[in-house]
């Protein structure tokens, strides 16, 4: 086979807009329910609707829900906290979901098809998630956010009667758990005695400070008597989950890492009085170590792990830059790691031996997989296109000292196309990745809009920097104080140190980033003439704006990444991109959705003025109807051919490009 000798960036490659649009979908919230496997996808050629699906033990495998009104296809998604997550719960082929279009609550029984789905609340401002079916009370509790009011909408934890009530009066819903600015993950011990949950008040985050709640039940579904189990300043607590013998599993970073933590002493005893256990309930480490259980909560219902049988939990973690999958034993948390060849993405279910999870490799997009009698199968992956294996660019795992003495992570990716080689001396250019939150982190499973530059010659530096999550709460607390800063140096030191070992050409170096990752390349611009082009997915300009017109979730979230809650202080000024815009001279794409709730598009629009007024070469795209991320095929497509085109043009790399990008200044 002739090998087409052409410079990097323009070789041609089968992994297109369509890998990611046409032929993939997204894949989440695995559970399982008896022989039954359910998750949700996003289709983005449906507008990203979410479709719950099912499969059989027979391998059958399709959509469950009816049509909604005999006439509309259910979209299976929440909008709580504007992140969502946990839509749906399933129980005895019992399903409850909320539904994105109306915003209502429906419960449909698999047994009773010809019942169609059911609602259970009303059509109106309250929005339902992180659903926990209790039916022997037959209710299902549910995180509520009502934005019916003036001022921040208030959440809680409600009880939904099954029977259909709250469809025709609101006043049917039962208040279970309020009077904090946050409440989630409600969930019933096996004997239905007991409801733990979490809390957390501003301005913390859940992954900063939050509280562990376990309370008694009334017959009638309500909270009886109250223990707040974990409340340490500067803790956060994750996933609480009952096991089946009735002890209490929650997941806590007390020791600077989120270890599991096993609590005893719930389960009654004959003959004593009902809420003895208050007074003999004991908490201890379950398996302790520089490990990671669980990662922050910006979705609802993670489900990092799950009970494997009586003795042993069946658990994901994070460790070294990797995610393992195996067993912790409960009575004393001896572990044993599994070797399927797959690295969970923190979704673990299981039932009757069975383990189901989202996982990802070296080699293979997000997928399904079971682990079965030892056998281990994919049940779905989330592409039809897999990457063919000549063109998978491995992660190659990389640490590199800061400016500041210290130490930042990451992945780098190399140009990989066994069609094409690069004339002789010729370096790739370089685009770095840079996560959004920022409290998230990357990871190195085979990522295809990753290979899709790499297979056109260019290379991918994805950065974990200071911030980042699954390396321990010391290393996730390094950016408080410093967001804009840590962040943005991270990402220079990361290109310069591969510009230094000569693997990557320094006239053409790439900064991207969504979101929080959107404002450090904003930042990243500003503040070194390392990047010579960057492109921003709805990112962060302007911060006291922000922090006047973001939603409840993240309103204080900036002042603790600032240091900073006083909007007077000079730092908030310092680190807004909007005030440095005489500081850019790099060509800057800007894209960004109309409807956006978490970062208005009104950033992009006047980080672009300020840009264009200023006479810097500067692009940008409005998705309408678009929030925060990109769920329509046609918009993410058109994002990702820009993208191409952008670097491309300013580059000057003779090529002719896929679509036209309209760069004002140059």
């Amino acid at each position: 086979m002739s090998v087409t000798v052409a410079p990097h960036g323009i070789w041609k490659s089968p992994i297109t807009g369509d890998s990611f649009t046409a032929r993939s979908v997204t894949l989440s919230q695995v559970r399982v329910d008896g022989p039954d496997t359910y998750w949700v996808e996003g289709h983005p050629l449906e507008g990203g609707r979410g479709t719950l699906l099912r499969r059989r033990p027979t391998g059958e495998t399709g959509e469950v829900l009816p049509l909604i009104d005999g006439v509309r296809l259910p979209d299976v998604g929440t909008r709580v906290h504007e992140y969502g997550g946990k839509a749906y719960a399933v129980h005895h082929g019992l399903i409850v979901f909320s539904d994105r279009t109306d915003g209502r609550v429906y419960a449909f029984d698999t047994s009773e098809p010809r019942r169609g789905a059911r609602p259970l609340t009303t059509m109106s401002k309250v929005r339902y998630g992180d659903f926990w079916i209790a039916d022997v009370r037959d209710l299902v509790y549910a995180v509520a956010e009502d934005h019916s009011g003036d001022g921040e909408p208030v959440n809680s934890i409600v009880a939904i009667p099954l029977d259909g009530s709250a469809a025709r009066n609101d006043d049917a819903i039962i208040p279970v758990f309020g009077g904090t600015d946050f409440a989630q993950a409600p969930t019933v011990s096996p004997d239905g005695t007991k409801l733990a949950w979490l809390s957390w008040n501003h301005p913390n985050m859940p992954w900063t400070y939050s509280q562990l709640h376990v309370a008694s039940l009334t017959f009638e579904g309500t909270i009886d008597r109250e223990v707040v189990l974990v409340d340490r300043p500067g803790v956060c607590v994750y996933e609480p989950r009952w096991t089946l013998d009735g002890d209490l599993i929650h997941v806590d970073d007390s020791s600077g890492w989120a270890n599991l933590y096993r609590t005893q002493g719930f389960t009654w005893k004959e003959g004593e009085e009902p809420n003895a256990w208050m007074s003999r309930l004991r908490t201890r480490s379950l398996h302790p170590g520089k490990r990671a259980f669980s990662h922050p909560h910006w979705h609802l219902g993670l489900h990092s792990y799950d009970n494997f049988d009586n003795d042993y939990l069946v658990c994901s973690w994070a460790e070294d830059q990797v995610w393992h999958i195996g067993t912790v034993r409960i009575d004393n948390g001896l572990t044993e790691e599994w070797a399927t060849g797959w690295w969970p993405i923190g979704n673990v279910a299981a039932a009757d031996g069975r383990v189901v999870f989202l996982a990802d490799s070296s080699t293979h997009t997000p997928a399904i997989v079971e682990v079965s009698r030892g056998q281990t199968t994919v049940l779905r992956p989330s592409s039809e296109a897999e990457v063919p294996t000549a063109l998978v660019s491995p992660a190659e795992m990389l640490s590199w000292k800061t400016s500041d003495g210290e130490e930042a992570h990451g992945f780098y990716y190399a140009p990989v196309n066994p069609d094409f080689a690069a004339p002789e001396g010729e370096l790739p250019p370089l685009i770095v990745n840079v996560h959004g939150g920022p409290t998230s982190s990357t990871r190195p499973g085979l990522s295809v809009p990753f290979q899709y530059w790499t297979s056109r010659g260019f290379a991918v530096l994805d950065v974990n920097f200071r911030g980042s999550t699954s390396f321990g709460r010391a290393y996730r607390e390094r950016l408080n104080g410093h967001w804009g800063v840590m962040d943005v140096q991270d990402c220079i030191d990361g290109a310069q140190y591969l510009i230094d070992l000569g693997r990557v050409d320094p006239a053409r170096v790439a900064i991207r980033g969504r979101s929080s990752g959107g404002f450090t390349v904003l930042n990243a611009l500003a503040a070194s003439d390392v990047f010579t082009a960057g492109t921003s997915f709805f990112g962060i300009a302007d911060l006291a704006k922000l922090a006047a017109t973001t939603h409840k979730f993240e309103s204080h979230y900036d002042s603790i990444l600032m240091g900073s809650s006083d909007m007077s202080d000079p730092v908030w000024t310092q680190r807004s991109p909007i005030n440095h815009v005489a500081d850019i001279t790099a060509p800057l794409l800007l894209l960004h959705g109309t409807d956006d709730a978490v970062v208005p598009a009104e950033q992009a629009e006047e980080m672009y003025e300020a840009l264009r007024s200023n006479g810097n070469a500067v692009a940008l795209k409005l998705y309408g109807g678009e929030g925060h991320g990109f769920r329509s095929a046609r918009n993410i497509k058109d994002a990702w051919l820009s993208e191409l085109s952008f670097y491309r043009t300013v580059w000057g790399i003779d090529t002719d490009n896929p679509i036209h990008v309209e760069i004002a200044n140059l």
